[in-house]
């Protein structure tokens, strides 16, 4: 249990890591990271705790292996979750870089 707590308090802290990186990054694209992050830290806690657990098996591989596919399994819908973040988030960059450059542009365009 002392365990999970702390896999928690870890993803927490590195989630506020990655805030601190994501300033100009809209809210809810900041907010979704840092709840996918959390879901990450109690995922690998529990995968932690399974393969401890492993160890006390005599089938100690298979176990780790089982194990390792179900953390697997847990974690392919939160980087599907984390690509798409990922391309909003490039497309709202691309746009604040395009209002960018369009402030920067003269207004008579006709001069060659």
């Amino acid at each position: 249990m002392k365990r999970c707590l702390l896999a928690v308090l870890a993803a927490l802290s590195t989630s506020g890591l990655s805030a601190q990186s994501l300033v100009g990054v809209p809210e809810f694209i900041r907010v979704q990271r840092e709840e996918i992050a959390q879901q990450r830290g109690l995922i690998m806690a529990v995968y932690q705790e399974d393969a401890k657990a492993c160890w006390q098996k005599f089938a100690v591989n298979a176990c780790l292996s089982d194990a390792r596919k179900k953390r697997r399994a847990s974690l392919e819908p939160l980087r599907q979750q984390d690509l798409l973040l990922n391309v909003q988030e490039r497309q709202w960059r691309t746009e604040q870089r395009n209002l960018r450059l369009e402030g920067k542009q003269p207004e008579n365009r006709s001069t060659p």
